[in-house]
């Protein structure tokens, strides 16, 4: 015989695949048996019509398309015989999917075989109906389904049941035809249909409020007995799984009475002796008794509050972390972090075991149990836990302390009691684990140290001291660099000394010594280097016996191949040598920063720019990034070389002022190029050499003195429109001011006009919110139109966080000034006002147009609205 006739036995086909010594030959010898499938196929074969469907089979698992062999699997099911129909219907499990048009043909044939008088044929259609029914073939098979459920062989109905699931899954609409069927099933004594029939029960409650009631009210004391009888039964060798008698059943009895007990009282009144007597009898010296004290503990949480219950389960779980078993610890990690938020303080009687699991050498254990100890930490315990992990930091595996210095950054800044707490910490960790530190951490490090004025020299000198010992920490460096940098005279004099300090002698040499030594090590990237040089600069004015020295460091760098070192010590040196009659004043101290604005840029709550409209100096937080403005091209939805630079009711104060761009140049291949600041503008005009190099890096705006405090001084040097002249230069008037500046005052101090009135403007209007502009304009300026934008809330709900922003084409200019308030009330309840500034370089030849997009917050979800205006009245 052929060896790849139709006729060919499937062992001999299954060798000669297994023969093959490459893939080539596998794919030639299925080919072939293809081939001979086909033929048969189309010959109508009804001898090996069974034999070739199951080669079919084998195929199909190792991944060959058979597609050309479902209809094979519809004729023997029609066949009448029970080993044809077996194979049938195995491969119609095997080979089709309830996405397949050709199941539709194959309904009848399942349907006369639910009422077959053989009940294993019975049995193979419920088998295959349920693995593959789809929504059609529920609705017309539910009714048999449904009637089989009360068939006299227990393996039918249990099979019936299993199907009836997938029919509730595929179409819940049929749920109330399951209801009655599925609680007679829970009086079964066979173990088998009542675990399919408590199945059904659980799967009904999930999908049908009307069953879950049903089933509270008829069936919870039932299942309450069968749970006490199956704990309580004696030795039966066919249920027994190591000493515990049918576990599997103990666990859907417990998920069913969780669902029913979860919301309900009276449900949950009726089931807690029964599962105090399961938590305390089980044993949990085996893996089955474990898995139901599991459930157990778990259906405990859901339920409605019973404090005893709670505390046993949680004694349970604490009992579980003792375990040998890493399985089993952690799950009860993760059950005690669903325990915490229902009574924390029986998680808190095991911190000490919790603590533990966070030194355990199985790394997914450590991580559950460092959440777990996240949230146990309070104010209470908060210094006992910080000691135990920081003493743990030290000695922890190298990819373990990521997760864990984080964790304890974290905590300390949640919930520091005090900042010399906070500080003495941090300064713990750094030298620990500094290279593990984020970023945002120590930024906000810094921040916690401006504010901090009577700790300013206890600060330094011990970082001064950590320096000495962890110098390869580069987070430690930063933040010691910059200390040293700001308050290096403090670190000299000892000045601010606490009682719990011992004195040190610090000579101004040996501070530069300090910076020196970090700028050498060329472990150190390239930020923090140029943070030393930042360091040197303000050294340099803080201690004049060494600027020579300082200077003779920096003109080392000038030669630097790396462009950004290069740049800052020409910088630094034209400061140096050519201005040191404003050295003083670029590089004096930093300002305390705002705590609270810097959390809420960390939160992403507050806008990145401060708005300096009215006349106040300009403080932007020193030591971080400016947030960018989010992408303004989709908003213009112009082209790009119509576009003018986006304002915004947070602009930038330089770029309004100056009337310059200062958006950050794009970096050119092959070095970082310098992005010009505001400070970069001012140092242009006073003819201080190159501007200074800022760093696309945020500890490189921590280094420089680029929004210091001394921006707003060179600004009074200058004349300020907003502010009174420095005492130190004549004023200069307001007229000339603008024309200097070639840009726009606040908007609000614009006098009132007697111009012509124009019509108010409906400029944009949605369901939830509608926008009007009202114009005006002053005499003999056709240019400038001063717009007033109201703003009112149509929606029953208060909007927070309301932001406008605006943008028009090159030929005009746009001034925002800051909206009056960030919040709208509801229903028209109030507005919000916003004045606006417009100065058409083309008026007469070009109309106003203007792009606006709208942000605010409501019920915390951010909304955002867009609309462009064009419809400005023409002489504008």
């Amino acid at each position: 015989m052929n060896p790849f006739s139709s006729g060919t036995r499937l062992r001999d086909m299954i060798r000669a695949i297994r023969a093959c010594k490459t893939a080539a030959e596998e794919r030639a010898v299925v080919r072939k048996e293809c081939a001979a499938i086909r033929a048969a196929i189309s010959e109508n074969d009804q001898d090996y019509r069974h034999r070739n469907l199951a080669k079919l089979m084998f195929i199909h698992m190792l991944g060959y398309p058979t597609h050309f062999g479902q209809m094979e699997c519809l004729k023997l099911i029609a066949s009448p015989g029970f080993p044809e129909k077996r194979i049938g219907y195995l491969g119609l499990m095997l080979l089709l999917d309830e996405r397949q048009e050709v199941l539709m043909l194959v309904t009848n044939s399942i349907k006369q075989d639910l009422s077959h008088t053989n009940q294993y044929i019975v049995g193979l259609a419920l088998c295959a109906l349920g693995n593959i029914c789809s929504a059609e073939m529920a609705r017309d098979l539910a009714p048999e389904v449904e009637r089989l459920l009360q068939f006299r062989d227990p393996n039918i109905r249990k099979k019936a049941a299993l199907c009836s699931i997938r029919i509730v899954k595929k179409v819940p609409d049929l749920a109330e035809n399951f209801i009655n069927p599925a609680a007679a099933l829970l009086k079964e004594k066979h173990h088998g249909v009542l675990l399919t029939g408590i199945q059904l029960c659980t799967d009904l409650c999930n999908i049908s409020t009307e069953a879950l009631e049903y089933f509270r009210k008829k069936c919870t004391d039932g299942l309450v007995k069968v749970l006490k009888d199956v704990a309580n039964s004696p030795y039966a060798p066919e249920y027994d799984v190591s000493g515990i008698t049918d576990p599997f059943l103990h666990i859907k009895l417990l998920k069913l009475l969780r669902v029913l007990g979860q919301g309900d009282a009276d449900a949950s009144d009726s089931m807690n002796d029964i599962l105090a007597q399961v938590a305390t009898k089980t044993e949990s010296n085996k893996n089955a008794g474990n898995a139901i004290l599991y459930e157990c503990v778990s259906t405990i949480m859901t339920i409605e509050e019973n404090g005893g219950l709670r505390v046993l389960a949680v004694n349970i779980l604490g009992r579980f972390l003792s375990s040998r078993d890493n399985n089993i610890r952690y799950v009860a990690l993760n059950m005690l972090m669903k325990a915490i938020a229902l009574d924390s303080q029986a998680v808190q009687r095991h911190r000490a075991t919790i603590l533990e699991c966070v030194k355990d050498s199985d790394a997914s254990i450590r991580k559950r149990a460092l959440e777990l100890v996240y949230l146990l930490v309070n104010e209470s315990n908060v210094k006992s836990l910080t000691k135990e992990l920081i003493d743990y930091l030290e000695i922890s595996d190298p990819e373990f302390k990521g997760d864990l210095t984080a964790k304890i950054c974290s905590i300390v800044e949640k919930f520091s009691p005090e900042k010399i707490w906070y500080i003495d910490q941090m300064l713990k960790v750094l030298p620990k684990a500094g290279n593990y530190v984020k970023d945002e951490v120590w930024h906000a490090l810094i921040v916690v140290i401006t504010n901090a004025s009577d700790l300013h020299g206890y600060t330094v000198r011990s970082l001064y001291r950590e320096l000495q010992t962890a110098g390869e920490q580069e987070t430690l460096v930063r933040v010691a660099v910059w200390c040293i940098g700001e308050y290096g005279e403090m670190l000299v004099g000892n000045a601010g000394m606490l009682n719990q300090e011992d004195p040190i002698t610090v000579t101004e040499s040996d501070a530069v010594d300090v910076i020196e030594t970090a700028i050498k090590r060329h472990s150190l990237d390239l930020a923090t280097r140029a943070m030393c040089l930042m360091a040197l600069l303000k050294l340099s004015s803080r201690f004049p016996s060494c600027s020579q020295r300082i200077n003779d460091t920096i003109i080392h760098y000038k030669e630097s191949l790396v462009l950004e070192l290069q740049q800052r010590a020409i910088e630094f040196n034209s400061i140096i040598e050519k201005h040191q009659n404003i050295r003083s004043a670029l590089v004096e101290r930093m300002p305390a920063l705002d705590e609270a604005t810097y959390s809420g840029r960390r939160a992403g709550s507050v806008p990145a720019a401060v708005s300096t409209s009215q006349g106040a100096p300009l403080n932007l937080p020193n030591g971080v990034a400016k947030l960018t403005a989010a992408p303004l091209v989709d908003l213009l939805d112009l082209s790009s070389d119509e576009v003018s630079a986006p304002s915004s009711s947070g602009g930038d104060f330089l770029q309004d002022l100056l009337g310059v761009d200062l958006s950050p140049a794009s970096s050119q291949p092959g070095g970082n190029h310098a992005q010009k600041s505001g400070t970069d503008v001012l140092l242009d005009l006073l003819s201080i050499g190159t501007p200074l190099a800022q760093s696309t890096s945020t500890a490189d705006m921590l280094s420089s003195g680029h929004e210091n405090k001394s921006s707003p001084h060179i600004l009074d040097k200058l004349g300020s429109p907003s502010g009174p002249p420095s005492q130190d230069s004549p004023p200069v008037g307001s007229s000339s001011m603008m024309d200097l500046l070639d840009g726009f005052g606040p908007v609000s101090s614009v006098p009132e006009n007697n111009g012509p009135t124009y019509p108010s403007l409906l400029a944009f209007e949605s369901s939830s919110l509608r926008v009007t502009f009202n114009f005006s304009k002053q005499p003999g300026n056709l240019q400038t139109t001063y717009v007033e934008a109201q703003f009112v809330n149509k929606s029953p709900n208060a909007y927070s966080n309301f932001v406008f922003q605006a943008a028009v084409p090159k030929f005009l200019q746009l001034h925002l000034d800051p909206a009056s308030s960030n919040t709208l009330p509801a229903s028209g309840n109030g507005s919000i006002t916003q004045k606006l500034g417009l100065k058409n370089s083309q008026h007469g030849k070009k109309s106003l147009v203007m792009r606006i997009r709208i942000g605010y917050k409501i019920n915390d979800k951010d909304v955002l609205e867009e609309g462009q205006v064009n419809n400005f009245p023409r002489d504008l």
